[in-house]
């Protein structure tokens, strides 16, 4: 009698096993409003809501409104990370790589030791690293230049109280109504904090002990900060922008597309439709360097900087 083994079983497997993740993952869901909504019965959580109704105050100086910069700084981030992470998977699952590059050894940055040959994957993503870092520290001090770090930074610490009332505002289906032109609720200051001040420091100082740029002969420093401890770190840190882009995309549209959109893209505070057509023309762009992003429009730019082979 023929022997049915597991790795034969995976394939026919494989859609059950996700729909039944995906009626747990419903179901869960639906339990936990079920119990924030029972929550939000009870006086002392209305009692709780009502002392903190899920926003901090902000310092007295903070600056009303967002400026123009914050739009195209908007646009370059996710420009970057929707761009990062597809090639960071791609280097991450791809055995055999399509095409390699080697640096030539001349110009700006040059080294003693003989270059090393990467995949074309991994130049473009260590390229896009760099545009990404390069964009960061203009959004740094700009951020802090102006004084918009102030929303984004929690200043207070009853942010945590507001930010349990926001998620159970969230869970319960009865959303907070915070104008984001005026102040972010607390939720989403921590959720900005956590992304500007610890998710990207983590993905820059994990990508750099891992990418060739990092000394392989300093023996001490590998000790201290082995590469092992890196890459338990990186991917997790891009799941946490997945799940970050996944989440802010759809409140963005679940909470007054057009409104939010014009904040984000067009500086203003108002529901036209000047912003929608920003952001349009931007997921254009974003589209386009996405299918472009592929060896025979890559080599072309990797060549003026090295040696691209198969």
């Amino acid at each position: 009698m023929p022997t049915v083994t597991k790795t034969a079983m995976l394939p026919q497997n494989k859609p059950v096993r996700m729909a039944v993740t995906i009626g747990i993952a419903v179901v869960t869901l639906v339990l936990l409003v079920l119990a924030a909504k029972w929550l939000r019965t009870l006086p002392a959580v209305e009692g709780f809501l009502a002392a903190y109704p899920g926003h901090s105050e902000l310092p007295e100086d903070a600056p009303v409104g967002l400026p123009a910069w914050l739009g195209w700084q908007h646009f370059l981030n996710a420009f970057f990370i929707l761009l990062i992470i597809r090639t960071g998977w791609l280097v991450r699952t791809t055995a055999r790589p399509k095409a390699h590059w080697t640096r030539n050894n001349k110009g700006l940055i040059r080294t003693k030791n003989p270059p090393q040959k990467i995949s074309l994957d991994l130049w473009f993503h260590l390229t896009l690293d760099a545009l990404w870092v390069l964009n960061g520290a203009v959004f740094i001090v700009l951020l802090l230049a102006t004084g918009q770090w102030m929303r984004i930074v929690p200043t207070s610490w009853d942010v945590v109280p507001n930010a349990v009332s926001a998620a159970l505002q969230y869970a319960s289906l009865d959303w907070p109504t915070e104008n984001g032109w005026i102040n972010y609720n607390a939720l989403q200051v921590l959720a900005y904090f956590t992304t500007v001040f610890i998710a990207a420091p983590l993905a820059l100082v994990t990508g750099l002990r891992m990418s060739p740029a990092w000394p392989k002969q300093a023996e001490k420093l590998n000790r201290i900060y082995p590469v092992e401890a890196a890459r338990a770190v990186h991917f997790p840190v891009m799941l946490y922008f997945v799940l970050f882009v996944i989440v802010h995309v759809f409140l963005v549209f679940a909470t007054g597309a057009l409104r939010n959109l014009n904040h984000m893209y067009a500086a203003r505070d108002d529901g036209g439709w000047a912003g929608f057509w920003l952001f349009a023309a931007s997921a254009v762009v974003m589209a386009a360097a996405w299918f472009l992003a592929r060896p025979l429009f890559l080599r072309p730019i990797a060549s003026l900087m090295g040696k691209v082979s198969k």
